[in-house]
């Protein structure tokens, strides 16, 4: 397979996995949880957190870099996301976005903090390194049966096709998605309008059918009381001639009136005699007064195999950009953001692939497109009688507004717009605020700067099996212990307190406890200090695994 190679690459392509996991901190002043009572005058039961900082809420805003909390999202919604939809920067030279990822690359490191100009000869390079540990870490966020839509333009769109056929391979190619964003411009170069932008949609493995379109059945009717049903008209005929199918190429006879309707030597018909004498048989063939016209054929409702149609690859029946504009002045009193999506591009995609209380990320979150639509979405499918309960994580880097200097994007621009959306089109759900904290790393936990207990429980989990600790599961920091993946049962000897945790270790009456309450389980235990010997160890099949400096070991 031909790969795509740029500036970067080798220092880069797994650069996610160097990456320290960090907390996430909530801000509960800067999350909105709306208090809604239904007509009936039962109050609404809102989601509420646990004592922790894992995120549990119905929905999730999160400040700081993309990267940063992506690889912060692993150990609890690794493999779970139904769907992911992005909006990067385009890189067409004018948005002015900054290189910032620290990369242990000379090459690299010399980018950081520079704006990325169209002037700049490595533009291309510095936009497929960001991209390159976002996708990584986005396919590994992504459930199995889940999907990731990306859009683009011309300026990067062949660069971006070949980078996700190496990350998702080829094989997960489903589509890219043509979008008409604006009505042709007088101002166009050379005369040539460039109206359209693409959506690039992957799966991880094999994903569930896209959910269609419904069909519909404007042309049925049943004018002469055929008791078969509902029918209409279709064509007899195929784009085949003579030579191509010659014992499709014959003179037909209506039974009834003998008349003869001459076959068409570039366009036969679309069954053999046999076949056809079958279907004049079972009265599905509508022979018309005169002969120079064409037999159709009679459809009927009841022979339909689905209810839906394919999703066309077009995009036109949703807005353009004028409509995302027209949204955020009407939410935010102003143009406060530049390029936004309409909701109703990104509704429509999430629709064909999300049902239920499926995940939907965005971590290119911008304006919050996309939180707004999956609320509306699941307000849509409330008034058809099957209230949704899809969820939103965004995630937005607490950088400047281009219009408004002075303001946050994250605060100012994508919690205000969510918030007011809320309050505005009386959506039920809220959300949670959450920042970027501390890194889990030895250097952070030797400085003293721990983390809450079930923090950090979730986070040596995620390393020591690869899964996530189920949201039902519920860590006991008095006995230590963390939950259970098949045959093993997982500990964390730990205190958040750092001057308590200096003097926790594995000692004897702990392991007679971890062993009596798992008896015939290989027991991991993550701990400061060990004071057992090798004997000991064996004997009561545990294993353990010093923090922190060896904390990054993952358990076969």
């Amino acid at each position: 397979m031909p790969t795509l190679q740029f500036k970067g690459k080798t220092s880069v392509w797994n650069h996610h996995l160097a990456i320290p996991y960090h907390t996430l901190e909530p801000a509960d002043a800067l999350g909105y949880q709306p208090d809604l009572t239904p007509k009936n005058g039962e109050q609404i039961k809102l989601e509420s957190t646990e004592e922790t900082t894992a995120p549990v809420l119905n929905n999730l805003l999160i400040e700081g870099d993309n990267l940063l909390a992506l690889k912060a999202l692993l150990p609890q919604f690794g493999g779970r996301v139904k769907c992911i939809y992005i909006d990067p920067p385009y890189n067409t030279g004018s948005e002015n976005w900054v290189y910032n990822d620290n990369v242990n690359s000379p090459l690299v490191n010399d980018w950081i903090g520079k704006t990325v100009g169209r002037d700049d000869l490595t533009r291309h390079d510095k936009w497929l390194c960001m991209m390159t540990p976002r996708l990584k870490l986005l396919r590994e966020l992504l459930a199995d049966d889940g999907v990731i839509f990306v859009s683009i333009d011309d300026y990067e769109v062949s660069s971006l096709k070949m980078l996700l056929d190496e990350i998702f391979t080829e094989d997960c190619f489903l589509a890219q998605f043509v979008w008409k964003r604006r009505s042709s411009s007088a101002m166009a170069d050379k005369n040539i309008s460039t109206d359209h932008e693409y959506v690039l949609c992957y799966q991880k493995a094999n994903g569930d059918d896209f959910q269609g379109e419904a069909k519909t059945y404007s042309s049925y009717s049943n004018p002469d009381d055929d008791e078969r049903g509902d029918w209409t008209t279709g064509d007899l005929t195929v784009g085949m001639n003579s030579s191509q199918r010659p014992n499709q190429f014959y003179d037909l006879t209506d039974p009834t009136t003998d008349k003869v309707y001459s076959a068409n030597p570039n366009r036969v018909w679309a069954y053999i005699p046999e076949s056809m004498a079958k279907l004049i048989e079972e009265k599905r063939v509508i022979f018309p007064e005169e002969t120079d016209k064409r037999p159709l054929l009679k459809r009927f409702k009841n022979d339909l195999k689905s209810d839906k149609n394919p999703v066309s690859t077009w995009i036109s029946d949703v807005g353009m950009n004028t409509e995302a504009t027209r949204t955020i002045q009407d939410l935010l009193g102003g143009s406060v953001f530049n390029y936004a999506k309409p909701v109703s591009l990104v509704k429509s995609l999430i629709k064909q692939t999300t049902v239920d209380d499926d995940i939907i990320l965005d971590s290119f979150a911008g304006s919050g497109t996309t939180g707004q639509a999956v609320m509306e979405l699941n307000r849509e499918d409330g008034r058809s009688g099957v209230p949704g309960n899809r969820r939103f994580i965004l995630i937005q880097m607490p950088e400047a507004s281009a219009q408004e200097p002075d303001k946050n994007i994250c605060r100012d621009i994508t919690r205000e717009r969510l918030h007011r959306a809320i309050d505005k089109f009386g959506y039920r759900a809220g959300f949670a605020y959450w920042q970027v904290g501390q890194a889990l790393d030895a250097e952070t936990l030797l400085s003293g700067q721990l983390p809450p207990f079930l923090t950090f429980a979730r986070y040596v989990y995620y390393l020591c099996t690869g899964e996530n600790l189920s949201e039902n599961s519920a860590p006991d920091p008095d006995t230590y212990f963390v939950g259970t993946a098949g045959n093993r049962a997982i500990y964390l000897v730990y205190e958040s307190d750092y001057q308590a945790l200096t003097k926790l270790a594995l000692n004897l009456s702990l392991a007679q406890a971890m062993h009596t309450a798992h008896p015939k389980k290989k027991i991991v235990v993550y701990a400061p200090a060990c004071f057992l010997d090798d004997e000991h160890l064996e004997a009561w099949q545990i294993e353990f695994v010093g923090i922190p400096y060896n904390l990054f070991q993952r358990q076969a």
